[in-house]
């Protein structure tokens, strides 16, 4: 994957866009900021078609926000370990200053997941992989570690992916 731009999305949150060889589908990676350090050189490794954007977020509300903006097959949430599903999770409701002029609410219940495609691991609390979850969208999760293992296995699982 190639590195195309970079951006900061209206939470603050900042983003960027890998491409990949022609056709393909869209993809998300979330991370939060404490596990995202090595992820543009764990993308760049990646041999795939599509797009892969790329999101560093503190809270949810980041994450269900670049999700509702559609199009993506599925989401690869970084986490500090590699899970195939987990529980439905209650996230206490706060309230978001990032102090560059958006306020928002953060909290609410969201569902059981099962990981999709080729998700490996131990089953276990994940609220970002709940959220993707609510809304639908396919996810995976993975340690930092294992993220390129990840994709690579998501994409060779999933027609035009490879």
């Amino acid at each position: 994957m190639k590195h195309t731009r970079t951006w900061t999305d209206v939470y603050g949150s900042p983003r960027a866009s890998f491409e990949g060889r022609a056709g393909g589908h869209r993809w998300l990676v979330a991370a939060p900021p404490e596990l995202a350090a090595g992820l543009p050189a764990a993308l760049a490794t990646v041999d795939g078609k599509g797009t892969f954007d790329l999101l560093v977020h503190d809270g949810l509300t980041p994450l269900l926000g670049a999700l509702a903006e559609g199009g993506h097959r599925g989401v690869l949430v970084v986490a500090p370990a590699s899970l195939a599903g987990g529980p439905a999770v209650q996230v206490a409701a706060r309230v978001v200053d990032d102090l560059s002029g958006t306020t928002y609410h953060e909290g609410g219940a969201f569902p059981a997941w099962t990981g999709a495609g080729a998700a490996t691991g131990e089953q276990g609390e994940c609220a970002a992989a709940s959220a993707a979850a609510s809304l639908g969208v396919p996810v995976v999760v993975a340690d930092p570690e294992s993220v390129g293992a990840a994709l690579t296995a998501w994409l060779g699982a999933t027609p035009h992916g490879r």
